[in-house]
């Protein structure tokens, strides 16, 4: 399942440390990724660059179905389910900004990202002691 994610972020063009990371390394790029294209997006609509912030907002809806289609729904049980309905959420809220140019709609999920990356960064924390 993490290939697929690990699929979506190379496919935007994010090579550079995907071969060889381990599972956890790939989930923060491709929520890394996420967010600067989130912040990109934001960028090009403060400038009225439609095509960019279409183009970037796409590419994040893009990476985060990658974080959606790596949860491991029996493993994760609760949990998974949660961020699947997370990420989904997201989603839609990432096409309603994109379609209405609403810089609210990029912030509210920029913050949501922020709050599963620092999540996910704890967990590598844990494991590591």
């Amino acid at each position: 399942m993490i290939s697929t994610g690990a699929a979506k972020y190379k496919s935007i063009g994010n090579q550079s440390g995907v071969e060889g990371a381990s599972p956890h390394r790939l989930i923060q790029m491709l929520i890394n990724g996420a967010l600067e294209r989130i912040h990109s997006a934001k960028g090009l609509m403060e400038r009225g660059d439609v095509i960019g912030k279409g183009k970037d907002i796409s590419s994040a809806i893009s990476i985060i179905g990658g974080l959606r289609s790596s949860l491991n729904m029996k493993a994760g049980g609760e949990i998974s389910a949660n961020l699947d309905s997370l990420y989904e959420y997201m989603g839609f809220r990432l096409f309603e900004s994109n379609r209405n140019n609403d810089i609210n709609g990029l912030d509210e999920v920029s913050k949501l990202m922020l709050e599963v990356k620092t999540g996910w960064d704890g967990i590598e924390e844990t494991a590591k002691h």
